[in-house]
């Protein structure tokens, strides 16, 4: 065994070996080895933020015309390090009457939330923290306390605006977890596991051509679950001052800054591995390297998208918001649930090849996207709302299903 077929044993093993040379026994050695494995990684993801600060800084920038950070350093690439810098200096703040205990409790949760996330995360074929048989159950569960992070913020900081935020996360994240865990059925079903390692290893067919409304579907919600544009409504700058970290300064308030941008990350290496295929490609089985290289790829993309959608579509109001989580999302992942469970059993039965197995679940999913937009645009368009003399007043229904009330879609 060498480091470039199994890296993460042939460090194990060296370490484990460098210990016993100074009498500490193998079992508190590998303990040490997990500990300082969990440090590496934790700290390798946070410096890895300032890099995704300043990428998504620049395309932003290039998107709306402007030329992003481009005067500390070359390209601007000190700026995130100067902002970090900032942040360490700036005083901490308590509100007068804040629950001290929630109010400092929120960021460290919310920061562990996402980070807890990265242990079950193969990033090769042989690289991962560890192989649990619920993978994709704890990293829902572990999800949650960034929510709870985020309700203890607003609880806790005694300003009326952040509570209102807080209320609002509530409703959101809550809410579009329904859609969410719905949707991450359907690739446990085609693999028969909620291990992370084997989704990926059962991926010789990507589960984005079984199941690409399932994909879109989780797309969507996990951004809503982060609270990015165009879900961003539990801060919203516009109505609440910033909502519910409003009452915190210096590194508390960078902590929620750096969640939201390695959540970002690490939800699109989850579409990568539960739908992309994750570390898969030509000679990854061998190479945990190029393993590598292939999820960052993949990952790199999707969080482009994510990074182009905020900057090109307008905010949702709330009440668009919640109708579009339990009208649509919620009831169309849940039909695509029973139909993609009955078609399995029946291509059981029949032995159907994969290939032409997948073609046939690729067009369901389709034709039941297109009907869901016909839906969406029939009965679900904005309606007209009275004047203030009580008369109606008429409302030109949306182009499509995306465009916003007074965008210009």
């Amino acid at each position: 065994m060498t480091f470039w077929t199994d890296p993460d044993f042939f460090l194990e093993k060296w370490f484990i070996h460098l210990l016993a040379g100074i009498g500490i026994p193998a079992g508190i050695a590998q303990a040490i080895g997990y500990a300082l494995g969990a440090v590496i990684l934790t700290t390798g993801a946070l410096l890895f933020v300032l890099f995704l600060i300043w990428l998504e800084r620049k395309l932003i920038g290039r998107v709306q015309d402007r030329f992003g950070p481009n005067r500390l350093g070359p390209w601007g690439i000190f700026q995130s390090i100067a902002d970090m810098l900032k942040i360490f200096t700036k005083e901490y703040i308590t509100p007068t009457g804040a629950d001290k205990v929630p109010f400092n409790l929120a960021p460290i949760l919310t920061v562990a939330a996402v980070l807890m996330v990265w242990a079950v995360i193969p990033l090769a074929v042989t690289v991962y923290g560890v192989d649990l048989n619920v993978g994709l159950l704890y990293v829902i569960a572990v999800g949650s306390l960034g929510e709870m992070g985020i309700i203890l913020a607003g609880w806790g900081s005694n300003n009326k605006f952040a509570l209102l935020g807080a209320f609002r996360a509530a409703a959101q994240l809550i809410s579009y977890e329904v859609p969410l865990v719905l949707s991450l059925v359907i690739p446990v079903m085609l693999t028969g596991s909620l291990s992370m390692t084997r989704i990926v290893q059962n991926q010789s067919i990507w589960y984005v051509m079984y199941a690409p409304l399932a994909a879109f579907i989780f797309f969507i919600t996990s951004i809503a679950e982060v609270g990015r544009a165009p879900f961003d409504l539990t801060e919203a700058e516009s109505e609440l001052v910033a909502g519910f970290n409003t009452e915190y300064s210096g590194l508390k308030f960078g902590m929620f800054y750096v969640a939201d941008f390695l959540h970002s990350f690490t939800i699109s290496m989850l579409v990568s591995i539960i739908f992309l295929g994750g570390w898969r490609g030509p000679g990854a089985e061998t190479s945990p390297l190029l393993g590598f290289i292939y999820l960052t790829l993949k990952t790199s993309l999707v969080n482009f998208l994510i990074i182009i959608e905020r900057a090109s579509l307008p905010r949702f109001r709330i009440d668009q918001m919640m109708d579009f989580t339990w009208k649509v999302l919620t009831p169309v992942t849940l039909i695509l649930l029973v139909i993609t469970a009955l078609l399995e059993k029946i291509f059981a039965m029949v032995g159907l090849y994969s290939w032409l197995r997948s073609g046939i679940l690729f067009v369901l999913n389709i034709v039941l996207l297109f009907a869901a937009d016909s839906v969406v645009r029939s009965h679900l368009a904005r309606r007209p709302r009275p004047d203030v003399r009580g008369k109606e007043r008429p409302v030109a229904r949306p182009e499509n299903f995306f465009s916003q009330p007074g965008s210009g879609a």
